[in-house]
């Protein structure tokens, strides 16, 4: 390839290859790991780089800070796919370390999370050795898809979105470029565009980039300057339309927000629970997901500080399979605000949790005979069932004493139920202490008569 055809291919590539930086003075972003005295840069200024992980959204630019360090430490920089790449892809690349001893080779693994056990065992002894040092990037927890021996030999980096000042930073930079940028057109762009364009972009500085090269096919010339172009609010209707914020429904992003939203309700805040909820489905989460985390919050979390909770949920559940999915939000919509807005208790799952523990510390703990049923003659004889008291023959509808508490004969008594002084709960807790007074009576007159 001959000098102009290398420049007419730089030329042609996307507005985000060509800005890519080449230095860590042009990164833009990430200051805490490439700022002054931080991890990578005192990498890049020493030359000496570890094995790493770089865990991070896209367009944050874990691949362009593989590049930047090999080219600080002087080193190769061998770069694979671990969606196209495999154990005899790894091989060649650990071949070509051999061939230059000297050398330090960075082996940049894009999607390392993707990588299978024996993928991972078969670069694990190089980046031991040292023949290789690692950078791995990946969208998703390396804790969960990469295998312990792998990371105890890498450090992991997380890596942020950009925040919108830092993407309008990154936009400046492309308009203001005139050797890999858009500088030469000179276009005149307000703040308020690039902040549009920023926010749209969700952190990204890749799809920032591209946004910006599209909205710049929509320029009008400057009446005053026919020499400058300018982009308008007007011409961002062609370019970004509906922007859904998608993820991946088996990352971290989508247990993320359904995490936010379940602690949003917990705490109360019923405006940041349908901002979580409205991500959550405008990027293509299952409303059925958002659905099923509010039947376990009914309980959890409400319990019975409001009883209608629960069946609310229920009755939400039922209208969106009826009315499908654009209706059927709203009523989602409105169980969630119900939830976030009643008073709180976690009474229920606390209890549940304790009689489960109690159950298993007790395994063979027998029903009372009283409580046993008498289906046959000799079951009567062996004297199931003597003694009950039916509870709507006595006074109160309420068999006092504590003879007759239903509790394992055996065991020592241990209360579960704690009802919090909340909503509903706050009577159902004086009824609790109501009827304690009634076993208090009924065990003293016991005594007396006894």
């Amino acid at each position: 390839m001959d000098l102009f055809e290398k420049n007419s291919s730089q030329d042609s590539a996307p507005l985000a290859y060509r800005m890519r930086p080449r230095r860590l003075g042009e990164y833009i972003g990430q200051q805490a790991l490439v700022g002054a005295g931080k991890p990578l840069a005192r990498m890049a200024e020493t030359g000496q780089v570890r094995s790493m992980i770089l865990w991070g959204p896209p367009g944050v630019g874990k691949t362009t800070l593989a590049e930047i360090l090999a080219r600080e430490a002087n080193a190769r920089l061998e770069q694979l796919s671990a969606v196209m790449a495999g154990v005899k892809e790894i091989r060649a690349s650990v071949d070509r370390a051999r061939q230059i001893p000297g050398q330090n080779t960075l082996l940049f693994l894009d999607e390392i999370h993707r990588l299978n056990k024996s993928q991972q065992d078969a670069l694990l002894p190089h980046v031991e050795s040292g023949l290789l040092t690692l950078i791995g990037a990946t969208t998703e927890n390396p804790s969960f898809e990469v295998n312990s021996a792998l990371l105890s030999r890498a450090r992991v980096y997380l890596l942020k979105p950009l925040s919108e000042e830092e993407l309008i930073q990154v936009l400046r930079q492309a308009l203001e470029d005139e050797e890999r940028g858009l500088g030469k057109r000179r276009i005149q762009v307000e703040n308020d565009v690039l902040g549009m364009l920023a926010r749209a972009a969700g952190g990204d500085a890749r799809r920032a980039l591209g946004l910006l090269e599209t909205a710049c096919d929509f320029t009008q010339p400057n009446p005053n300057d026919p020499a400058v172009e300018r982009l308008s609010v007007d011409a961002l209707d062609e370019v970004l339309g509906h922007q859904a914020s998608a993820f991946d429904k088996q990352g971290d992003h989508y247990y993320d927000l359904l995490s936010a939203i379940h602690k949003s309700i917990r705490s109360s805040r019923v405006d940041a629970a349908l901002l979580y909820m409205a991500q959550f489905m405008q990027g293509g989460g299952d409303p059925l997901d958002v659905i099923r985390r509010l039947t376990a919050i009914a309980s959890e979390d409400v319990g019975n500080t409001d009883p209608r909770a629960l069946p609310l949920v229920i009755a939400a559940w039922d209208a969106y399979l009826r009315l499908g999915d654009h209706e059927g939000q709203r009523a989602i919509a409105q169980a969630a605000i119900h939830l976030a807005v009643v008073p709180k208790s976690n009474a229920i799952d606390q209890a549940w949790k304790k009689a489960k523990a109690f159950a298993t510390e007790h395994p063979q703990m027998e029903v009372p005979v009283y409580l046993r049923n008498a289906p046959t003659r000799l079951m009567k004889e062996l004297g199931h069932g003597q003694g009950y008291r039916y509870a709507h023959s006595e006074s109160n509808a309420y068999p006092a004493g504590s003879a007759h508490d239903c509790w394992p004969e055996a065991l020592p008594r241990v209360a579960l139920y704690t009802p919090s002084a909340r909503g509903q709960e706050k009577r159902f807790g004086e009824m609790l202490a109501w009827r304690a007074q009634l076993d208090a009576q009924a065990d003293e007159d016991s005594s007396k008569e006894a």
